[in-house]
């Protein structure tokens, strides 16, 4: 109980409107994986960290993470939905497979230091939350997951990632923009039914 003796309301559980946002954002994954990567190295630059930093910057921790692991676990099952049209167990055995298995911390890192900023989410917080999650933590787990695969050696391969810094750090502003535009205009409740 707070100071003013009232309680923060609980959610518990996922509603029939939770099912379909985190089915909404897997597709919406996918749709940007369908985008033509542009093949830099072992690894191609795509829109895919668009959607892996929007899911939980608009949806929260629980549905942002339960969007992703349904995008994984469509792909792991052999859908070509990665970039370039792969799918299947050995995408996630690849140079890249530590980046996409990174994605699901980072949705939980960024979902729920987001719902911390809730209900009003601000740009910048944001920004550097999301900075944290895309850029810090993904390549905290995928460049050394990509040395050790394409034999470059961590330190090889960051100075293959370096490339990739500016275009990730747009695709992470435009995420913020987009969320902090979502939550002004349309805020997403929390997930679950309210329990009393």
């Amino acid at each position: 109980m707070s100071a003013s003796g009232t309680t923060t309301p609980r959610y518990r559980g996922l509603n029939t409107r939770d099912l379909a946002l985190i089915a909404l954002f897997a597709a919406l994954l996918a749709a940007l994986s369908i985008v033509p990567g542009i093949p830099v190295g072992p690894v191609p630059i795509t829109l895919q960290t668009l959607g892996v930093v929007l899911a939980p910057a608009v949806l929260g921790w629980k549905r942002g993470v339960l969007a992703i692991l349904a995008f994984l676990a469509l792909a792991a099952a052999g859908l070509p939905i990665l970039s370039g049209g792969n799918g299947g167990l050995a995408a996630f055995a690849g140079a890249t497979g530590g980046f996409l298995v990174s994605w699901v911390p980072v949705a939980l890192l960024i979902g729920l230091l987001t719902e911390r900023m809730l209900p009003g989410y601000r740009f910048w917080p944001g920004l550097a939350i999301n900075i944290t999650g895309a850029l810090v933590l993904c390549y905290l787990v995928g460049v050394p997951w990509m040395g050790v695969v394409a034999g470059t050696g961590t330190l090889g391969a960051l100075k293959i990632m370096l490339v990739f810094v500016p275009g990730d750090l747009v695709k992470v502003v435009l995420a913020t923009l987009i969320a902090a535009a979502v939550h002004r205009a349309h805020p997403v409740p929390p997930a679950g039914d309210r329990v009393d």
